[in-house]
């Protein structure tokens, strides 16, 4: 009989690469990975790893194991869910991971609403800025991740999204650049500009890369920040122009703040849980309360 558990390392190991790493995600010391591994080879009675150095490779029959590992352990999260409604009225900690203005905007609201909906939810926060917190997610370390929607994102079946909100990009400009006080400006107007962008890896930095090239030309990149604080502060201090969110520009002098015309970038937010786990009763306490901040947001 397979055992679940190890199951649960071999998808650790295929999303990770390394036994050191799945290791690392699972909270275990790299020889019990590599123990629970080999008893998976036992019970399956087929090899399923192959080593390259330091890389470990999935075989064919790994790959298909891994295939039916997902189904078993949404199936598992799905049990442990039911067991949980059976239970209602319990209350438990949700762990959510969320990049900043995200908690600002809609976790921090819906902690509040919380504290009179459902007293017995404990939310625990934790700052991942960019897609940082889909892995997390998928490793268990969380329950609900809040990411930007990208390309490729429905090709990950292991989770299920709520759409949250969707906001403007919104250009930020430095005093006295020639373009303020237009009641719009066009990025084709900004191809000369030096800018102030996120780091490699994070989708708003995607998302304004794609914006500039729709627009003509490719945007050139002097300074990097993922905190949109500060991309502000260096706008101010003159240094280039920036794209942010717009509900990441709260204490930015709205007077250098300048709506993008046409059809602006957007950044599309959304919840994501594990597939099984959406139906856990402190989940979907936590996803509701989630979901009604968010319509605040959009509106």
């Amino acid at each position: 009989m397979i055992d679940p558990r190890r199951l649960r390392v071999l998808r650790a190991l295929a999303d990770h690469g390394t036994v050191t790493a799945a290791g690392q995600a699972l909270h275990l010391t790299p020889s019990a990975v590599s123990q629970q591994l080999a008893a998976l080879e036992s019970e399956v009675g087929q090899e399923l790893l192959r080593r390259k150095g330091r890389r470990v490779f999935l075989t064919q029959a790994g790959e298909l194991l891994v295939e039916h590992a997902d189904a078993v352990l949404a199936e598992v999260d799905r049990a442990e869910a039911r067991l949980a409604a059976h239970a209602a009225g319990t209350g438990g900690r949700v762990a959510v991971a969320a990049f900043a203005s995200a908690i600002t905007q809609v976790v921090a609201p819906a902690i509040t609403a919380l504290r009179v909906s459902a007293p017995g939810v404990t939310v625990l926060v934790r700052d991942a800025e960019g897609q940082r917190s889909l892995p997390l997610l998928l490793d268990g370390e969380i329950d609900i991740a809040i990411a930007m929607r990208r390309r490729g994102d429905d090709a990950e079946r292991r989770i299920v999204r709520d759409p949250l909100y969707a906001e403007p990009f919104d250009a930020v400009l430095p005093p006295g650049h020639p373009l303020l006080g237009r009641a719009e400006v066009a990025l084709a107007d900004l191809a000369d500009a030096e800018w102030v962008v996120p780091l490699p890896g994070n989708p708003c930095r995607d998302v304004l890369v794609v914006a500039c090239e729709s627009a003509g030309f490719t945007p050139k990149v002097t300074h990097v920040s993922d905190d949109f604080a500060a991309e502000a502060a260096l706008v101010a201090a003159g240094v280039g122009v920036a794209l942010i969110p717009r509900t990441a520009l709260r204490g930015v002098d709205l007077a250098r703040v300048v709506p993008v015309a046409g059809e602006p970038p957007m950044r599309r937010v959304f919840a994501a849980i594990r597939r099984g786990r959406e139906t856990h009763p402190l989940v979907s306490a936590v996803r509701a309360a989630l979901s009604a901040a968010a319509e605040k947001v959009g509106s």
